[in-house]
């Protein structure tokens, strides 16, 4: 007797999304592709075939090693797929160029501080005087 699971319940059951809600909205709008073509929440999974899930900027290939139709801790969960060499890499470096960037990047919260307002102040009246 073989399981039979519907996308949205596995990609619920492996912990991806919260609620089944959220996974099949997330294969409903194109965001999860099945064997490299869009699908429906109800598409039987298989062993072996190819489920690619992006989420923001991430984008995970992952291969069906077990099939679940019950959520369990997320140990056991990750044993249910296997996430490709490739996908791998490129999160990597993704992580790697966001680090880069968050670094070079100046975050200023809007408000100058009391320095920056003097040295603001200051600026202004020397254009004024030239």
């Amino acid at each position: 007797m073989s399981i039979t699971v519907r996308l949205d319940k596995w990609l619920w059951a492996t912990r991806f999304y919260k609620t089944r809600n959220l996974a099949k909205q997330s294969v409903n709008s194109g965001k999860v592709h099945y064997n490299g073509e869009k699908v429906k929440p109800s598409k039987e999974v298989k062993i072996g075939d190819a489920i690619r899930i992006r989420k923001s900027q991430v984008e995970k290939t992952l291969t069906v090693l077990l099939l679940a139709d019950k959520r369990r801790n997320a140990t056991e969960a990750s044993l249910l797929y296997c996430e490709t060499k490739e996908s791998i890499t490129k999160r990597e470096k993704l992580s790697r160029e966001n680090k880069v960037i968050s670094r070079l990047m100046k975050y200023n919260d809007g408000k100058p501080s009391k320095k920056e307002r003097r040295n603001m102040i200051e600026f202004k009246r020397n254009q004024k005087e030239n």
